[in-house]
């Protein structure tokens, strides 16, 4: 057995991708997507006609309204291959906006519901700021499910869990990439690596906080850098994988073992922990890392969603 049909024996497998043609091969549950992977895709031949059409469909409609539209088309032709759901995110200029974040996430859902897609087969990415998991909460409220993405620390996920969020993606990658980049030379690769990546590390934490106070919460890891940080996080509720990495995985056979335990999480002596507002605020300006991530991730996102609008513009001009 290769290395991903063992992952899956233990942990629900979901694609990283705006590229569904990819998908089947590697048969996973469900797919993420977010601006950058859709950005990267639309610049594929294979793919530019569907941004042709969209723009070609609904041109006289609004520079958001069209993003929504491009998404949900892709979020559509995606659900035609993988079994579960599609996570399609909220414009992430929107990340310190409650009202308007809920208003984006319902359009989405209006969207999928007039293309056919049943709701409980779409999850909204909203990034986890205080805000979004404002959103987060009430969207929920109204059956309409949720990813909280850009999830670095366990401040972040303990919030998600008050609001009730029924998913997260703590990123991987990203956690490492920073304390990698603040070891500078210091930085030792084997030592730090499996177990020990301290991205691997605070979603193995986050995972035992949840499973220890039965937090029905899904985690999914996410933003993986090499398929040892996938491997030491088997037995995780989801991990999202990129098709590169997916690859890798398929092509080995070494050896997958369980490393998440709920039963063992459930043992352990934990303290629980609420927040308000201003808890969560202090907490997470304390936390350097996820301060930086967060704004980072937020930066990155909404300057490639300004570039999805400029090929939307661009394509109105020629049609």
């Amino acid at each position: 057995m290769n290395q991903l049909d063992a992952l899956k024996q233990v942990t629900t497998v979901v694609a990283d991708t705006g590229n569904f043609q990819q998908l089947a091969q590697f048969r996973p549950q469900d797919a993420t997507t977010n601006p950058s992977l859709i950005l990267k895709a639309v610049q594929q031949p294979q793919y530019a006609p569907l941004l042709q059409e969209v723009v070609q469909r609904f041109g006289t409609a609004s520079l958001d309204e069209l993003i929504d539209r491009l998404l949900v088309r892709f979020g559509g032709e995606i659900l035609a291959v993988v079994p579960g759901r599609v996570s399609t995110e909220v414009d992430a200029r929107l990340s310190f906006d409650t009202s308007a974040t809920v208003t984006r996430a319902q359009r989405l859902i209006e969207l999928y519901q007039g293309a056919g897609v049943p709701i409980d087969r779409v999850l909204i990415k909203i990034a986890a700021t205080w805000e979004g998991i404002e959103a987060a909460r009430i969207l929920e409220q109204q059956g309409i499910h949720t990813n909280l993405t850009l999830l670095f620390s366990k401040v972040q996920a303990i919030a998600c869990a008050q609001a009730r969020v029924q998913l997260i993606s703590p990123f991987v990658g990203r956690i490492y990439d920073w304390f990698k980049k603040q070891a500078g030379s210091q930085w030792d690769e084997a030592a730090m690596a499996g177990a020990n990546d301290p991205g691997v590390r605070s979603v193995r934490e986050i995972y035992e906080y949840f499973k220890r106070f039965g937090i029905a919460t899904e985690v999914m890891g996410a933003s993986f850098r090499n398929t040892g940080q996938i491997v030491a996080l088997a037995g995780c509720d989801l991990l999202t994988i990129a098709p590169e990495l997916l690859a890798q995985l398929e092509a080995s056979t070494a050896p997958v073992v369980p490393a998440l335990d709920a039963r063992a999480a459930q043992q352990l002596d934990i303290a629980p922990v609420q927040y308000d507002e201003a808890s969560f605020r202090f907490a997470l300006n304390e936390d350097a890392m996820a301060t930086e991530k967060l704004a980072e991730g937020i930066r990155a996102f909404a300057v490639d969603t300004r570039k999805l609008e400029t090929l939307l513009r661009e394509a109105g001009a020629r049609a």
